[in-house]
């Protein structure tokens, strides 16, 4: 069980960076909103593109953020049978728990088989490493190849106004639902609701 919590404590740092990289994100988008508001209300000049920027925004938060809500055991569910069970028949809880925990990892896992080509096919068309399909080869260095597949990547947005690559959204959900798979197949092994609190890791930064 020490080999298991030792080998499970990364996945843990990993899961809070994660979650700090989207606190900081939420940050960000705070001070677009105000900036936003009060360019609009004192200047009558309001940012262009904050739509997009906060529905673009909530996806990298939402998904950065859930391996640690899974890993503290803050997401949404509905546990009153469950935690009745386990006060009353403890045996029979902690395995409908464990039971629980096995099929999340499980529909998790299929999440993260079913939309990795999906990141594939959105990071292929960027064409980074590949010339365009059409018309002649990019002229300058390195950084002029980067920006013309930058531009030719699967986007969102509207053009014009604000338009973004899609494919780190769409990694971004596939690690996180990756990441849940594993934190879920990890409580299963260990037999917790909560086997490794944020306490018992070091911080990674």
């Amino acid at each position: 069980m020490q080999a298991i919590r030792r080998i499970y404590s990364p996945i843990v740092n990993i899961a809070l960076v994660a979650n700090t990289i989207g606190t900081v994100v939420i940050f960000i988008l705070v001070a677009i909103m105000n900036v936003d508001v009060i360019a609009r209300g004192i200047f009558n000049a309001p940012l262009r593109g904050v739509f997009e920027v906060v529905i673009f925004s909530l996806a990298l938060i939402v998904f950065l953020q859930l391996p640690d809500v899974v890993h503290s055991n803050r997401l949404t569910r509905s546990d009153g049978f469950l935690t009745l069970a386990q006060n009353r028949m403890p045996i029979f809880g902690h395995f409908l728990g464990r039971a629980i925990d096995l099929l999340a990892g499980i529909f998790m896992a299929c999440i993260a088989y079913s939309y990795w080509p999906e990141v594939v096919d959105s990071f292929g068309s960027c064409r980074f490493i590949a010339g365009p399909e059409f018309g002649g080869p990019v002229e300058g260095g390195l950084m002029a190849q980067l920006q013309a597949g930058w531009n030719r990547c699967e986007y969102y947005g509207t053009p014009g106004i604000f338009t973004a690559p899609w494919f780190p959204v769409k990694f971004v959900i596939a690690f996180s639902v990756s990441l849940c798979s594993i934190i879920f197949f990890f409580k299963v092994l260990m037999g917790n609701r909560n086997p490794v609190t944020n306490d018992d890791v070091e911080s990674p930064v």
